[in-house]
């Protein structure tokens, strides 16, 4: 039976090999990116995520605010807490 300062030594030794391992993979990873974009034509900017059309825009500022701090900018559907109330009651 390996005694402790043998397993850690192991461990160890296994760990340098797992890095070393990840380090090579992610080496070939870049390379074959690298190969992709240039056969595309694709840049850093491209990779880039932009606002796609009909993507949900900022609620905005408030408008209305209730006594218990709910607030409503007026855009989209009326809350709940503002259902079968006059709204110009709680305009801001």
């Amino acid at each position: 039976m390996a005694t402790y300062k043998e397993i850690q030594a192991q461990i160890m030794e296994l760990q340098r090999q797992a890095e070393q391992q990840r380090q090579s993979e992610i080496d070939g990873a870049i390379q074959q990116i690298k190969s992709l974009m240039a056969d595309y034509g694709i840049s850093v900017d491209d990779l880039q995520e932009t606002r796609k059309k009909g993507a949900k825009k900022p609620a905005g500022a408030a408008k209305y605010r209730d006594e218990h701090g709910n607030t409503w900018s007026g855009r989209g559907r009326k809350p709940a807490w503002l259902h079968g109330k006059d709204a110009e009651q709680f305009r801001i």
